[in-house]
């Protein structure tokens, strides 16, 4: 991995920030329970900055003039015993070489080097309240600090600025580099999209589903999702984040799947629905057919200088149009659209930005509290959607208890947008006869 792409994006987030020590650690570790820990994933932000991905790790940088700075990693020593149970660490040597830093040192030193580091700073780049031990030691180095030079009557600490706006506002906008990796997660999400069409039966469990999805993942050389898979047969597509995934599919069910691989730490975010049985029934189709028209129209929406909540209002325009066909809105366009009409059967936004998190870093507003506008880099999901509820008595009988929602990646380009997801089919004819192909096919 080249450590180039790390070192630009300290540059830029340093400049944004001025003048001041950058004080960022990573995600620690969690259990799960007894001794067992949650499988571990480094903190997007500091991820984003140095490229590292063991726990107990700290990047400290300051910015020496608009075109250099210094940055130093904090991380866990060699040590022979722990890595036979724990597995093999990058250690501070290897580091500084590896990743392109100035200076690497034992985790242990932190405080050490941060006290130092700390006399000449009048400003920390610093979170507060997420860390509370970090907290606390930080505290006791600038009473240590202030001692030391009491006859100057120092400040009790350096003003503290917390540098998530900053990098934020940078992540929004991918480089070329974070473009590869989302194009890549989107081929392999494709793959289990792909393998779960096909291996979809009735009596099949859910969970055995997101079994055959996330089995194409990891052979795709994903080693994590970017988020808990959804897949939701029958009504529990109603529930929007429905995860238990312990139902057993039946004959005419839809199943709404909400999967993506994560690569290189960046995530694809798809969704699709289709039928268990292989076919939809003419009012399944029908809510599917108003919800990719729903989507196309969204997709069409983004470009460079349009607001990003161009999308939704497209996608909304479309719902409205479809649940007056449905019978289901009656009343003038206008009307349904200036009181939100839709909102009981289409209750989310339609886009979230899309890169290191599944919902990525960055405002959704400017200066002046205005929707953002989109730029060429800025990568967001498409996802509009409809859910019935098996009870919802507004509805007609025979829409009630089928959600429908259908998601892509996009990318914003020059000239408009690329869709990254672009590679699982939604047509729903073309749906129907990947549902319909051998289990076995798409098998790598």
């Amino acid at each position: 991995m080249s450590f180039e792409r790390f070192r630009r994006r300290r540059q830029r987030v340093l400049n944004g920030l001025g003048d001041g020590l950058l004080v960022l650690p990573t995600a620690p570790l969690a259990f799960r329970n007894g001794d067992v820990h949650h499988p571990y994933r480094p903190d997007s932000d500091f991820y984003y900055l140095s490229g590292f991905e063991e726990p107990d790790a700290v990047l400290v940088a300051h910015r020496v003039d608009a075109r250099s700075h210094w940055a130093a990693l904090f991380l866990r020593a060699r040590d022979p015993e722990r890595e036979l149970w724990d597995g093999p660490r990058l250690g501070p040597k290897r580091a500084r070489r590896e990743l392109g830093l100035d200076a690497a040192f034992p985790i242990d030193e932190l405080y050490v080097q941060l006290e130092r580091l700390l006399r000449d700073a009048d400003r920390l780049h610093y979170t507060l309240d997420v860390d509370p031990v970090m907290d606390r030691s930080l505290s006791r180095l600038f009473e240590r600090n202030k001692l030391a030079d009491y006859r100057g009557n120092p400040p009790s600490h350096p003003v503290i600025g917390d540098p998530r706006p900053v990098v934020a506002r940078e992540r929004l906008v991918k480089d070329r580099d974070e473009i590869s990796a989302l194009d890549r997660a989107a081929a392999v999400t494709a793959a289990g999209h792909h393998r779960a069409m096909q291996a979809a039966k009735p009596g099949m469990m859910e969970y055995e589903l997101q079994a055959e999805v996330e089995a194409a993942f990891r052979r795709g050389g994903s080693k994590r999702n970017g988020y808990d898979s959804i897949v939701a047969s029958g009504a529990n597509a109603c529930t929007l984040h429905y995860v238990s995934n312990e139902r057993r599919m039946k004959q005419g069910d839809l199943v709404l799947l909400d999967a993506g691989a994560e690569i290189d730490c960046y995530t694809a975010d798809i969704t699709r629905t289709f039928p268990v049985s292989g076919r939809f029934d003419e009012a399944q189709a029908a809510v599917y057919a108003i919800v990719l028209r729903a989507q196309n129209a969204a997709i069409r929406a983004v470009s460079p200088g349009k607001a990003w909540t161009a999308p939704h209002d497209a996608a909304v325009r479309v719902v409205v149009d479809g649940l007056r066909q449905l019978g289901i809105l009656r009343g003038a366009r206008k009307r349904l659209l200036d009181k939100a009409s839709h909102r009981p059967w289409f209750m989310h936004g339609t886009s979230h930005w899309l890169g290191l998190d599944v919902h990525d870093a960055g405002g959704y507003l400017d200066a002046a509290r205005k929707p953002l506008r989109l730029r060429p880099g800025m990568a967001l999901t498409v996802e509009p959607g409809l859910y019935f509820s098996p009870r919802d008595e507004r509805v007609p009988k025979e829409y009630r208890g089928i959600g429908v929602r259908i998601e892509d990646d996009v990318l914003v380009t020059r000239g408009g947008n690329r869709v990254l997801t672009e590679g699982v089919p939604k047509e729903l004819r073309d749906v129907e006869r990947l549902c319909s192909e051998p289990s076995d096919a798409g098998t790598t």
